[in-house]
């Protein structure tokens, strides 16, 4: 009224509806890892989290995959390992040499599951080693991000396995205590191996060495899984190390027969082997040299086969991420991201039956492993849908725990609004209808159990309800929010019970 100080006609609007919440993000994961280049126009990206939403603009930020090479020799007798190929009864292995780095790969694997926005810091390039200390580096940086809402470093899993579980702890610490908004997607080190390997159990290790700390704040998957990620077209001689190239040469003379050839083949035959050799021919002459013994040597295919089949077994972490977001996307975060087919996906490196399953799933200390499973018909499924915190009734499922963050963050950003406004009854109102209003459109969409939304949910503030005079005195407005979670039905039990004839 103090402004009305000439006659006239003054219009006031008020405000008729109280602030909404907004759904945050659920499904933004964060990679960590090595990359070939990190340039945006000349600015560099190298340990910075930068947003991406598709392969093409990582392809143009981080450029391409790392350049491979492998070796092969005769496997040694006894054979240490099953040899990777034969030839007239002897046994070769197969061993990648160069270019050991997962991030590129398991960025095409997680756009292939249906994976969307995403964060990736790059921390080093193909010509660094991988470093425990720069990975954890990386996750040190996300602490300024508010949006990711998964952190995954695939290539964790190629350090040693004690400095692979320090970061995986790390990772936890960082995802349940300093941020609390956000979860980890966690892979067994040398999980590609069966749980009865004379080397021993991959599980058993990653779960004695990973501690308790924040179990509810990370998952974890096994086995690994066999992909179509890299294709044997893909690979050529010029991916085999010097070593192995002249035992290829001399390899592909015995298979090829030369020396019972006519002269002239002999002799073209011979040309075509001698130029695997030739480093600083033109792409042109390496590319038909390339087709010509991919149409001439079945040994040949089947080494680049093998190459290709070493690439393609990655750690599934990446290819989980894109399920959450594909999950999320189409039924909401509350939906248990299980019983979903991975895509680009051929079989787990491990077959595991449903006995085998019974200690992954329910363990005396708790920890968890969601199972990677082939079903004939169906193809390889995620067949879990738990947090590492398997004991806890609170936290025992990924979509709880997942969904109760969702709602955490984006109420609280939602009450950020209404720091130093007035401490009483009508901001309590306000408040508890904004709340309210905000769980009842998340119970209708299924995020909430309860056949009504005060069987789902209830919103608490006030005065002798949650507060004391002390709290209005010392500026404190407690809110307490009650809500009913849905839980997925992992046991499914069906009775069947003979009745007597009626008829």
């Amino acid at each position: 009224m103090g402004a009305m100080k000439t006659p006239g006609v003054y219009i006031v609007e008020k405000s008729a509806f109280p602030n909404s919440v907004v759904e945050v993000a659920t499904a933004v994961p964060a990679f960590i890892g090595y990359t070939e280049k990190a340039d945006n126009k000349g600015k560099s990206l190298s340990n910075q989290p930068w947003r991406i939403t598709s392969m093409a603009e990582f392809h143009n930020y981080f450029g391409y995959g790392p350049s491979v090479q492998f070796g092969f020799a005769a496997a040694p007798t006894p054979p240490t390992a099953p040899p990777a190929f034969s030839l007239e009864g002897t046994g070769y292995s197969l061993e990648q040499a160069k270019g050991k780095y997962l991030l590129y790969y398991s960025m095409l694997l997680f756009f292939q599951n249906g994976g969307g926005t995403c964060y990736v810091v790059s921390i080093g390039s193909y010509a660094d080693d991988i470093d425990p200390d720069k990975l954890k580096g990386g996750v040190d940086l996300l602490i300024k991000e508010q949006e990711p809402t998964i952190v995954v470093i695939p290539e964790a899993v190629l350090l040693k396995q004690t400095d692979c579980i320090s970061v995986q702890q790390y990772m936890l610490d960082h995802c349940g205590n300093v941020m609390k908004n956000r979860v980890a997607i966690l892979d067994v080190s040398d999980g590609y191996r069966s749980r009865q390997d004379p080397a021993g159990d991959p599980v058993a290790t990653f779960r004695n060495a990973l501690g308790i700390n924040f179990l509810d704040f990370g998952m974890a998957y096994y086995p690994w899984v066999n992909t179509t990620i890299t294709q044997a077209k893909d690979l050529a001689y010029w991916n085999i190390d010097d070593a192995g190239k002249t035992l290829l040469q001399t390899l592909l003379k015995t298979e090829l027969n030369i020396a019972n050839q006519p002269a002239d083949k002999a002799a073209q035959l011979q040309g075509i082997i001698d130029g695997i050799a030739k480093a600083d021919a033109p792409n042109a002459d390496k590319a038909m040299l390339n087709k010509s013994l991919i149409a001439l040597s079945p040994l040949y295919n089947m080494i680049l086969t093998e190459m290709a089949n070493k690439l393609n077994l990655l750690p599934p972490s990446a290819a989980l991420a894109g399920v959450y977001t594909m999950v999320d996307n189409n039924r909401g975060v509350w939906k248990a991201p299980a019983n979903v087919s991975l895509n680009s996906v051929i079989s787990p490196a491990v077959n595991i039956t449903h006995g085998d399953q019974e200690d992954l799933n329910v363990t005396p200390q708790g920890k968890s492993i969601n199972a990677i499973r082939p079903f004939v018909g169906e193809g390889t499924l995620v067949w879990g849908a738990r947090t590492l915190d398997g004991n806890s009734l609170d936290w025992r499922y990924i979509n709880v725990r997942r969904t109760m963050i969702m709602l955490e963050e984006s109420v609280r950003l939602a009450a950020k609004a209404y720091v130093f406004e007035p401490n009483e009854a009508n901001t309590w109102v306000t408040i508890k209808s904004m709340i309210r209003n905000f769980l009842t459109g998340i119970w209708k969409k299924g995020g909430l159990a309860g056949a009504v939304p005060d069987d789902a949910f209830a919103v608490l503030v006030g005065l002798g309800e949650t507060m004391t005079p002390e709290d209005i005195l010392e500026g404190i407005m407690r809110v307490t929010v009650l809500v009913a979670l849905s839980r997925p039905a992992e046991f499914i039990e069906i009775t069947f019970q003979q009745q007597m004839q009626k008829s």
